[in-house]
């Protein structure tokens, strides 16, 4: 049960407690939403799914987004195609958002396979250090090639435009747009007007290769040189470049305004002066008037970046990543503050894991205010995300149903779960994913609500199955489902069969003991059932068979353990004392093109393709 709020009388913890939120925690959490009075105001919106009949209380004309118009009286016709469409009372009141759903995703027609990649590590000898949108078109074509349907990559998300970047895609300064680093600059129109300047900029972009610890901050400093140069010529501007930013709007325009005010202020927005901190106040006006040729370049950098992602995802279908919130200091936290929630964070209880719980620092979205939007942010995320098509993968689905929030100044223990209108989520998601063709995969790892993962089901959401954490063998997996060894937070078949993966945990202060990851071990050793001098190539090949025996729709296979990678992309809880997210592949994808192992991983999982 809830409140009229959302937030719950209580939750059953990890160790099969009932915690009851504390009054403290009650009004700290009405105090972030913005509560006031008994219940929040009905919201002018209408969520259904196609064919069903909804009751309206008067006459009114249905506005539908095609630009049809429809008059009715007392209940919406079941005809009603999928679309966003607005009901306008015949009393002038205010128009209602009328979204009609489909009901359920797009569902792969057959088991097929991928690539899961973190982008950044993916480096060719052409790269600047990083791996870039070039690198995934070329890691593509050879995925493509040997029979894979999907590459699955961290997410793209833009941080702040700072030097100092934030290493975690999961911490963006905006879910909608991408990071800069990741354009392949001799790419953009107009590079090769620099010549010999260009190539000097490149020669010390390339030798950061040498590097395998990735410096974001000299990628930053050639990569922003570059490009700057390419603009300031004026050849990179033309009339595909203007039309988009037309097709893009405000949403485009609020970014790149933002961008060019973190510039200015160099930082994010809570420490701007206060005729800064809303957009389309005058001042920012003003403001974006004087900086339009800097407000116009950062456009131009999302342009470009949408350019070479489609060009990448005309190799194979791309599956982005969807994080769970935003830096609350950054780009959607800035456009959409009204909509979050102030004085509360993202988090999750206290679990055998991690005792105190974790506060993740992400605002959450008030469910009652964003429902008053009729959802635009949500839709707006959802539809940036899927806009290469091919997949989404949603980072700790659970989110759609209930988030734990932790308001600020209390530990994680004292927060509280709040409700969300799943069924509007689902149905929002179900409707982008038949837009754009495109697969979801929800990430139900942890702890799961009852009834939970049928209704994403039922939705044709994918469970995400992580043989880490499964108990019975991937022959008993369900067909409704991506398959994988392990994700980003976890440890590699290589770092865990030679030790390394405990070893490093052990330097790292996380474990005291050499056991400590014994369990997860013998579930490696029984998949790959080999003994225990077994090389860790023969390892890896083993563990894959036994993957591929998985009915699910979709598996995939990291590069981390087709190169036989040690470290895990990230070993959460460690921001400073490891380059988490910061760690490129031991060899370049040419190297990877021509390895065995990855050819062997191939050929057992394009068995399975029936």
């Amino acid at each position: 049960m809830t409140d009229a709020w959302g937030i719950a009388d209580g939750y059953h913890d990890a160790f099969g407690e009932w915690r009851v939120p504390s009054p403290t925690t009650r009004e700290a959490l009405r105090r972030a939403m913005r509560a006031e009075g008994e219940a929040p105001p009905p919201a002018p919106l209408i969520v259904r799914h196609a064919g069903e009949r909804i009751e309206i209380p008067e006459r009114a004309r249905l506005v539908l987004e095609d630009g049809g118009e429809l008059d009715v009286d007392g209940a919406l016709p079941a005809d009603v195609p999928p679309g966003y469409h607005e009901l306008h009372p015949v009393d002038d009141g205010p128009p209602i958002r009328v979204i009609v759903s489909p009901g359920r995703c797009v569902v792969p027609e057959h088991r097929t396979w991928g690539w899961a990649a973190q982008l950044y590590a993916a480096r060719s000898s052409d790269s600047w250090g990083i791996g870039d949108l070039a690198d995934l078109r070329r890691l593509g074509r050879w995925a493509a090639g040997l029979g894979a349907s999907t590459v699955l990559i961290n997410p793209l998300a833009a941080p702040l435009p700072l030097r100092t970047q934030q290493a975690s895609p999961y911490y963006p300064s905006s879910r909608r747009f991408v990071n800069p680093l990741y354009l392949r600059v001799e790419e953009a129109p107009g590079a090769s007007e620099l010549g010999a300047d260009l190539e000097r900029i490149a020669a010390a972009g390339r030798a950061l290769n040498a590097d395998r610890v990735i410096d974001r901050a000299r990628v930053f400093d050639l990569k922003m040189e570059a490009l700057e140069r390419i603009w300031a010529k004026g050849h990179a501007r033309g009339q595909d470049f203007e039309r988009w930013i037309r097709e893009r709007g405000s949403s485009l325009r609020d970014f790149a305004i933002f961008c060019t005010l973190s510039e200015r202020h160099g930082s994010g927005w809570h420490a701007w002066p206060s005729e800064h901190q809303r957009p389309g106040t005058p001042a920012v006006e003003r403001f974006a008037e004087a900086h339009a040729e800097r407000v116009r370049f950062h456009q131009w950098l999302q342009w470009l970046a949408d350019r070479q992602l489609a060009a990448a995802a005309e190799e194979i279908g791309i599956m982005q990543d969807l994080p769970i919130g935003v830096d609350p200091d950054g780009a959607d936290a800035w456009a959409w503050q009204d909509a979050l929630a102030t004085g509360a964070s993202v988090g999750a209880p206290p679990d055998r894991f991690v005792v105190r719980g974790q506060d993740w620092g992400l605002p959450p979205f008030i469910p009652h205010r964003l429902r008053a939007l009729g959802y635009a942010p949500f839709i707006e995320t959802i539809r940036a995300s899927l806009r290469p098509g091919g997949a989404l993968r949603i980072d700790h689905v659970m989110g759609l149903f209930r988030l734990f929030w932790i308001p600020h100044g209390l530990p994680p223990a004292e927060g509280a779960y709040v409700r969300y209108p799943a069924d509007e989520f689902l149905a929002i998601v179900a409707l982008e994913s038949q837009r754009a063709g495109a697969t979801i995969v929800g990430e139900d790892l942890g702890t799961v609500e009852d009834g939970v993962r049928e209704r994403l089901a039922a939705c044709g959401i994918l469970s995400y199955r992580v043989a880490w954490f499964e108990e019975r063998p991937p022959a008993h997996y369900p067909e409704l489902a991506m398959a994988a060894v392990e994700t980003h937070d976890l440890p590699t078949i290589g770092g865990l069969w030679t030790g390394a993966d405990v070893a490093e945990l052990r330097r790292l202060g996380l474990v005291d003991s050499d056991t400590a990851l014994d369990f997860t071990r013998e579930r490696l050793a029984q998949l790959a059932a080999l003994g225990d001098s077994a090389a860790v190539v023969d390892v890896i090949e083993a563990t894959h068979a036994r993957l591929a025996e998985a009915p699910s729709l979709l598996v995939t296979a990291t590069l981390d353990d087709a190169l036989a990678v040690a470290e895990r992309p990230n070993v959460p809880g460690t921001s400073f004392e490891r380059p988490n997210w910061s760690l490129a592949l031991p060899q370049p994808l040419e190297a990877l093109e021509s390895a065995p192992l990855p050819q062997r991983i191939a050929a057992i999982l394009r068995a399975r393709r029936t």
